[in-house]
């Protein structure tokens, strides 16, 4: 005699069940092509952060008197390079403190506006900085009395420009 085996309607897989699997196993496919298409696109890209740099600087004029007046002219050219061949790079809401290296005594804060950078290219940004008068304190005294000393008078350039830009066809970016 042969078994006949029965099945209940309790030991069969529910079809919503079976939809859910279905949908969770496209999406889970979906992300792994994602994130294999973006993987080539950054092979083939190379993408290489923007940078901006002092490319040179010249010193007009350096008055210090006894009561603690620092006044300063120079001319500063900042250089924005894009390394990347096929990404074109923006500099925007740049913003920088431009102080005294020892002492930390801010002296002029630059700012631009944006700024495009083509691909493969660089472009320039050129300061004059005129302060007149600006007081020190004990500390800012000491320290530019310390750099007369020496023989070198340092300054900093602190900030951070926003960096974005665009890779082929793809929508713009941050950096």
């Amino acid at each position: 005699m042969a078994v006949k085996l029965l099945l209940r309607r309790s030991d069969r897989t529910n079809p919503v069940i079976w939809a859910l699997a279905i949908v969770c196993t496209g999406l889970v496919v979906a992300v792994i092509l994602t994130g294999i298409a973006v993987f080539v696109i950054y092979l083939v890209y190379q993408p290489k952060a923007p940078s901006l740099r002092v490319a040179s600087s010249h010193l007009y004029r350096l008055e210090y008197d006894q009561t603690g007046l620092f006044a300063v002219e120079l001319a500063l050219t900042l250089v924005a390079e894009n390394p990347n061949a096929r990404a074109h790079a923006t500099f925007s809401d740049f913003a920088a403190s431009m102080r005294l290296d020892k002492g930390g005594v801010e002296l002029a804060e630059l700012r631009a506006d944006e700024l495009g950078v083509e691909k493969n290219g660089s472009a320039t940004l050129d300061y004059v900085v005129r302060t007149e008068g600006v007081p020190l304190d004990e500390a800012g005294r000491g320290a530019v009395d310390g750099m007369l000393k020496e023989g070198v008078v340092g300054f900093e350039l602190v900030g951070r420009p926003r960096l974005g830009g665009e890779l082929g066809s793809l929508p713009r970016s941050g950096f």
